[in-house]
């Protein structure tokens, strides 16, 4: 039986999807894609996910989409073929934190998959690019901006050049560049260190942080948030405990 493109890990409140097609560089064709549509809502319904990490395998994130693929497709007439896309809109959607775990290239729909999750930790052999209009297509100017800047989004679109680790960490592409023998463990510990927070308040943080980035009523927001969760079962719980540590009481 042949192996799944898409590796599925539940372990203490952190969910792990990690593309499975080395032979590829994990290139995304459209049964990939579906896979990781079908892992992002499994590990979504999942009560006992605080967050969910995206990762590769065998030093290589996602190469991008699978061009070989494409190219059958136009070839009968489907030009509007285009499954990488939902794979990385599904990612984008989730309300739990997401955070990629970039080791080696995230090229094209790669990179944006990377920038549709809340956080990227990336290894010191991790690279980006964003080839789209090299297509004559549109890749990640959506997502970019709101990661980068408008300025730097607007040089890496149009000029398609290569990012490297050191470089993404200077532009806030990632949130954090690790030597590489040190990047499980520091995925482990931002993603457990989320992992260990409340789960509900997570969902509206970052529903109130997405809506101040894009223009929404974030204010209206928290201050649903807060009159929906102080005084309810989850608060007063976390609130005891912290108050223990802090008093000692």
């Amino acid at each position: 039986m042949s192996e799944s493109l898409v590796v599925v890990e539940v372990r203490d409140g952190v969910g792990r999807l990690r593309l499975n097609r080395p032979d590829k560089r994990n290139a995304l064709n459209s049964e990939l894609s579906a896979e990781v549509v079908r892992a992002m809502r499994q590990l979504d319904a999942d009560d006992t996910v605080a967050c969910i990490v995206v990762e590769g395998t065998d030093g290589a994130f996602c190469a991008g989409a699978d061009m070989g693929e494409a190219l059958d497709a136009y070839e009968v007439g489907n030009h509007r073929f285009n499954p990488s896309q939902e794979a990385a809109s599904r990612v984008a959607v989730s309300e739990k934190p997401t955070i990629a775990a970039i080791d080696g290239p995230a090229y094209g729909a790669g990179a944006l998959m990377a920038c549709a999750c809340d956080i990227r930790i990336a290894s010191e052999r991790a690279r980006f690019r964003f080839p789209g209009a090299d297509y004559g297509l549109v890749v990640g100017a959506a997502f970019l901006p709101g990661v980068v800047g408008g300025p730097f989004a607007k040089e890496l679109i149009f000029t398609g050049r290569v990012v490297d680790a050191a470089e993404a960490g200077r532009i806030g592409l990632v949130n954090r560049v690790v030597a590489l023998e040190d990047f499980a463990a520091a995925v482990d510990e931002v993603a457990n260190a989320i992992a260990s927070v409340s789960p509900i308040a997570l969902r509206w943080s970052k529903a109130t942080i997405n809506a101040a980035m894009t223009g929404g009523d974030a204010r209206g927001l928290e201050e649903q948030a807060d009159i929906l969760l102080r005084g309810g079962d989850d608060h007063m719980v976390r609130f005891g405990r912290a108050t223990k540590r802090v008093t000692g009481r």
